[in-house]
């Protein structure tokens, strides 16, 4: 299931894309700048998606790898949306109802992968195909967070709690689904 060599090329690059996109997320919130928000988003979803691509291009996945990437993605996450509620207010609703999604459920959600014998959350399909199809495919993971920044940057404010009520709904049906699953399972 991968090596457990923790100082590898993919690990390296989430440390660094996480340092990075947090420094940003930092002065960013401290000097409430837009630009740099954007470049602290784009640092964490570029990185996020570089650690992944090498870690199994150079074949370096490992389940504690995973789990930092998951953590990373939160620590990145929760400092960008605290910046956009600094800059945005009215974006605090959909973003509190995104927080609990993705910081809580999802968290847990994406944890789940260690109750089975699979390398990450990318290969739930093994266990589960909607729920992968829902949660960490590739259109999945690019809606979960791009599309509510989409919509809340692009439509009424409402709009976008009305999506991260949904997106919240989508993750506890998940969530009792994957539960379900792991009760058969043990």
């Amino acid at each position: 299931m991968g090596g457990a060599r923790v100082a590898n090329w993919p690990n390296l690059i989430t440390v660094v894309r996480t340092a990075a996109a947090i420094a940003l997320g930092a002065v960013a919130l401290r000097l409430g700048s837009v630009p740099l928000l954007i470049a602290a988003y784009a640092t964490y979803w570029v990185g996020d998606i570089a650690d992944g691509r090498v870690a199994r291009w150079l074949r370096q996945e490992t389940r504690l790898g995973a789990v930092f990437d998951i953590l990373a993605d939160r620590g990145c996450s929760s400092l960008c949306i605290a910046t956009l509620i600094v800059i945005r207010p009215e974006f605090t609703p959909a973003l509190a109802v995104y927080w609990v999604q993705f910081m809580v459920v999802d968290a847990l959600l994406s944890c789940a992968f260690l109750h089975w014998p699979i390398l990450s959350p990318n290969y739930f399909y093994k266990v589960d195909r909607t729920i992968y199809l829902w949660n960490w495919s590739p259109p999945a993971k690019a809606a979960n967070t791009g599309l509510l920044l989409l919509v809340l940057l692009t439509l009424p404010p409402w709009v976008g709690l009305a999506l991260a009520c949904a997106q919240l709904v989508l993750k506890l049906v998940s969530a009792w689904r994957v539960a379900a699953l792991a009760t058969v399972r043990t």
